[in-house]
């Protein structure tokens, strides 16, 4: 008897130890305010994209792609998306997933994909379009705060006076032009109009020697450059779309850009800083202060290319005394010089949002990429269609449960309770243990992690059988049920054992090597097997020592489960004679 006992040790103390563990972790659900798991971007809606990384030798670094993928994962991040998805593919492309994420949002944030860089401005005025956001006619004046440190800048679409100053000399263009031709006519008749010489095409990648920062600085734009700019609309009228720069985006070329509106287009020179050289940007508002700015860092090369930049600048009027900061061919910023910034720390003021100030830290913090993308197919789950897809992963799933549930009472009559009990005490531990990673960890349950969910129900009851099965091979050899349940535990938890130990390492294997939302299924599948591991040694197998004991079962009532012909047991031979 001794040895029994230390074959079923206390059921019922570590039954209850366990149910005490599973309200722990409802309790902390209340605590936390944490009710509902967080669900991917099948389930909860959302937006993929693909982009496809440029090369001109026709390979892509691993490195730099990795890279990239690192930084435009940060960029998401920046979003409060924790469980969005940013992988590469093929070898040359990273596709981006985000949750709960609309299309728009998500492409403005990932889709400026070029090298960030710093330009100085030569030439700024309005391109000549209707400016349909009232907001963005506004001019900023912002005020800087004083500081060896601290630059005094204002956001893109500040700039009356310059575009004034702009006005005005484009009218004395226009005058003298007229002068020009009022002679002529006075002169005599026209000559015989010559061919217009075809200009040599722009350079569409950068020389094999780069220039140094004085002779980028030194840049003044050609004629052809100031034709280009007069003749250059930000948007085409005809069809509404952005119009294509005259000039290649190209580090050491001068570039005609719209900021993001485009509603004010740019001239501007070759660059001056990399956007490799910021360390760091933060958007926040200042002590004692009640604007939001924007913080930025170089680095050691940066600070100095900054001050010398800076300091000429400071010296200029509107607008050269601006610099644009470029990404993707667009001037997300224009920020003006009031003196000379060494240190290599900057503050940007205007009127910024939290929002405006936010996305122009994020961009100037991470979005240096070293490899330029094409932005390929943008899919975007519906909420509705998510909904459906969760409403047939839940119906998939009540099916599988309600046909173990009905094959458990037809083969196992009684017992059918534990079987039914067990998975309701496996459904409630893998909620609370789903949405609480949820909340610590941003794992987010995708439809293939329901799938690995509804695997781990024939999981559970490949644990059952193998229980219930040694009980009865037990009892044909003539043991009592009490040792028959003790006895075919022994020998069935070491089978269960490998089985789920082949099912965990299976689920390892693939949530390292697999991607996507694959890694959603194997992680969901090695959760629900370390689950059905706790559920068979700290809940079926208690319940059944203490369901053995009662009357019901343990007399092998019948419909229990138990009895004798339902187990295949012979009555033994002296029960039969003492009966006669």
């Amino acid at each position: 008897m001794a040895t029994a006992s230390r074959h079923h040790g206390h059921p019922l103390r570590t039954l209850l130890i366990f149910l005490g563990v599973i309200a722990l972790l409802y309790a902390l659900m209340f605590f936390t305010n944490s009710w509902t798991p967080k669900l991917g971007l099948d389930l909860s809606g959302g937006t993929t994209i693909t982009l496809t990384a440029k090369s001109t030798s026709g390979s892509v670094d691993p490195d730099s792609l990795e890279l990239a993928r690192t930084i435009i994962q940060q960029r998401v991040d920046s979003l409060g998306v924790g469980e969005s998805e940013v992988t590469t593919s093929g070898g040359n492309q990273i596709i981006v997933a985000a949750p709960n994420v609309k299309s728009d949002e998500l492409n403005e944030m990932v889709g400026q994909t070029a090298q960030l860089y710093f330009r100085m401005v030569y030439l700024m005025e309005e391109s000549g379009v209707t400016q349909s956001d009232p907001a963005t006619t506004t001019d900023d004046t912002g005020e800087g705060t004083e500081g060896e440190e601290t630059a005094t800048a204002e956001p893109t679409d500040t700039g009356e006076a310059s575009a004034t100053a702009e006005a005005s000399a484009t009218a004395e263009a226009s005058a003298t032009a007229s002068a020009t031709k009022s002679a002529s006519a006075k002169a005599g008749p026209p000559l015989p109009a010559m061919p217009t010489p075809v200009p040599s095409p722009r350079p569409t990648a950068p020389a094999a020697t780069a220039p140094t920062l004085e002779e980028s600085m030194a840049y003044n734009p050609t004629q052809r450059d100031i034709d280009d700019f007069d003749n250059f609309v930000c948007v085409d009228q005809t069809t509404g779309a952005a119009a294509t720069s005259p000039t290649p985006d190209v580090i050491d070329q001068p570039l005609i850009a719209c900021d993001e509106s485009g509603y004010y287009k740019y001239l501007l020179g070759p660059a001056v800083i990399k956007g490799q050289q910021v360390t760091d940007a933060q958007a926040g508002v200042p002590q004692n202060s009640v604007s939001w700015v924007v913080t930025l860092k170089f680095n050691t090369e940066g600070a100095e290319a900054f001050n010398s930049v800076t300091t000429q600048l400071a010296t200029l009027s509107t607008p050269k005394n601006q610099f644009g900061i470029v990404l993707d061919g667009k001037v997300i910023s224009a920020p003006k010089v009031e003196y000379a910034i060494p240190g290599g720390s900057a503050e940007i003021s205007g009127s910024f949002t939290q929002k405006t100030a936010t996305n122009l830290a994020n961009v100037l913090k991470y979005g240096a990429l070293p490899l330029t993308f094409d932005t390929g197919t943008t899919e975007t789950v519906s909420g509705k269609l998510a909904g459906d897809q969760l409403g047939a992963g839940i119906l998939a799933g009540l099916i599988g449960l309600g046909l173990v549930v009905l094959y458990a009472i037809f083969y196992y009559r009684g017992l059918a309770i534990l079987v039914v009990s067990s998975l309701g005490i496996a459904g409630l531990l893998t909620y609370a243990l789903v949405v609480l990673l949820g909340q610590g960890m941003n794992f987010a349950l995708s439809l293939p992690g329901i799938a690995g969910a509804i695997v781990a129900i024939g999981v559970t009851a490949d644990s059952f059988i193998i229980y219930f099965e040694r009980i009865r091979d037990e009892s044909r050899e003539g043991r009592s049920l009490r040792t028959a349940i003790q006895t075919g535990w022994v020998r069935s938890r070491k089978t269960i054992l490998v089985a789920d130990s082949v099912s965990l390492l299976s689920a390892v294997v693939l949530f390292i090597l697999a991607i996507g939302t694959v890694k959603g299924f194997a992680f969901t599948l090695g959760l629900t097997t370390l689950i059905d591991i706790a559920i068979v040694f700290c809940f079926t197998h208690p319940m059944m020592t203490l369901l053995g004991k009662t009357k019901f079962f343990g007399e092998g009532h019948r419909f229990s489960g138990f009895e004798a012909e339902h187990l295949g047991a012979k009555v033994p031979a002296n029960a039969q004679l003492k009966g006669v």
